[in-house]
């Protein structure tokens, strides 16, 4: 993650504070901001994992649909998870500052190509076709 993310943007700062204080963290109101950045991370820790990856991005559009898909996915979870309501707008807030956070992480430095090649070695190395690899005898 440390070669997306460094332990001190906006999104690891975030997520160690949603970890750290998940008890307290939502007591007199959602935290717009925290939300959003955390959900960022989380959509690319889901990504780097290759947790529900079952077809591979071919370029930046493909990836960046994943990567906020991940991040609405968070987004329902830390709104589910809190016991405070989010302001009106909150929610397409929260939602902008993500898709932000991730196109603004994508387009820095060489990120893309090493997130698109990540998982291609383990495509490679499993076949595409279903034969069986043994024959099947019918008699």
């Amino acid at each position: 993650m440390d070669r997306i993310l460094s332990p001190h943007s906006p999104e690891a700062t975030a997520h160690n504070h949603l970890q750290e204080n998940w008890f307290s963290w939502d007591l007199d109101s959602i935290n717009e901001s925290l939300v959003s950045n955390c959900a960022s991370y989380a959509a690319f820790d889901r990504y780097i994992s290759g947790t529900d990856l079952y077809i591979l991005p071919r370029n930046q559009a493909e990836l960046e649909s994943i990567l906020k898909r991940y991040s609405y996915d968070a987004i329902h979870n830390a709104i589910a998870k809190s016991r405070s309501a989010l302001q009106p707008g909150g929610y397409s807030r929260v939602c902008v500052l993500a898709e932000k956070s991730i196109r603004d992480i994508l387009n820095s430095g060489d990120n893309v190509n090493f997130l698109l090649g990540l998982h291609r070695h383990d495509s490679q190395n499993s076949p595409n076709d279903c034969s069986p690899t043994r024959p099947i005898s019918t008699q």
